[in-house]
């Protein structure tokens, strides 16, 4: 068995399947990660230089942006330079910063969330308070909080497991997680089990307070079309964005957990990647197209940059 001092780096065996066009893989990727940064930008400069999207509703689009380029960082770089190695090496610190980096942000995404199904809840069904409710105040300290409270909570489950002796130093997969780092230990601690236990709690918590805020809202707007325009505006995207985020994080953890050893190595890989490919992507791209002001402001943000590089190159 592996000592714990002479565990200095991990091995990711996701990679041990054969790529047969790696180069290929490396450009699509490439080009994946590039969109990622293209569309989530996008959305975040034209909310930060726009005044008028300076809403509750567009703070919290414009931080949900901003984490699915901090959750990706955390996985795109390592694999694109794994893509065109030979050996699949990550140091220990290396390992437990791209966990909670990839976990962290997991959990920002449903926090934020959270605050965006609370704020459309206020906003349909009780519009009277709505400005004194979500004030810039207030916004600030939820957006505050949908950050500190995903890195303290990871860094304490982080924590637990760092300080373990581990008998092993290979990770079934092509980037690491908390729950594989913590089944390499020689024993598993008290607060390995409970940790973990209470952060599921704890955001298991969030989706009944959605789910909650939901039901308010589809009983609101049975009463008005006012307020069923306003849900079909607002509300839909946010269901949308909910759906793909809590379908691929409950696909990742159910497979991680009770999936089929039977399939093929690359087929775990594109399994465990949809996580950071789709949700990154598709997110910025329903709210860019189903919220009428946005869209307009990206188009025109979009066509000043056009035009600027135009008569920069004329």
């Amino acid at each position: 068995m592996d000592n714990v001092s002479v565990i200095s780096m991990f091995t990711l065996s996701g990679f041990s399947g054969t790529f047969s066009h790696r180069v290929t893989l490396f450009l699509l990727t490439l080009l994946c990660y590039c969109v990622i940064w293209l569309v989530n930008l996008t959305i975040v400069v034209t909310i930060i230089m726009d005044k008028n999207l300076h809403e509750p509703m567009y703070i919290f689009l414009c931080n949900l942006c901003i984490n699915g380029l901090y959750g990706t960082a955390g996985f795109y770089p390592k694999f694109l330079h794994d893509l065109l190695s030979t050996t699949y090496l990550i140091s220990v610190p290396g390992c437990f910063l791209q966990g909670f980096m990839i976990h962290s942000s997991a959990c920002a995404d449903l926090f934020l969330l959270t605050l965006m199904a609370y704020d459309r809840y206020v906003a349909i069904c009780r519009p009277l308070v709505y400005h004194s409710v979500m004030n810039t105040k207030r916004v600030g300290v939820y957006v505050f909080f949908a950050w500190i409270t995903p890195f303290y909570f990871i860094f304490i489950s982080s924590v637990t497991t760092v300080t373990s002796r581990f008998c092993g130093s290979h990770i079934p997969k092509i980037y690491c997680i908390n729950f594989l780092i913590s089944k390499l230990a020689c024993s598993a601690s008290i607060a390995q089990v409970v940790v973990p236990a209470f952060n599921y709690t704890f955001y298991f918590g969030h989706a009944v307070f959605i789910i909650w805020t939901y039901f308010f809202l589809v009983r609101s707007c049975q009463s008005s079309k006012e307020n069923r325009h306003k849900f079909m505006q607002t509300c839909l995207p946010h269901l949308f964005t909910l759906i793909i985020v809590v379908v691929s994080l409950m696909f990742d953890l159910l497979y991680m957990r009770f999936g089929s050893q039977e399939f093929s190595e690359n087929v775990k890989n594109l399994m465990s990647m949809e996580i950071l490919v789709i949700p990154p992507v598709i997110n910025p791209l329903i709210y860019g197209f189903r919220l009428t002001q946005l869209r307009k402001r990206v188009s025109h943000v979009i066509s000043s940059f056009v035009v600027l590089f135009v008569k920069f190159h004329s």
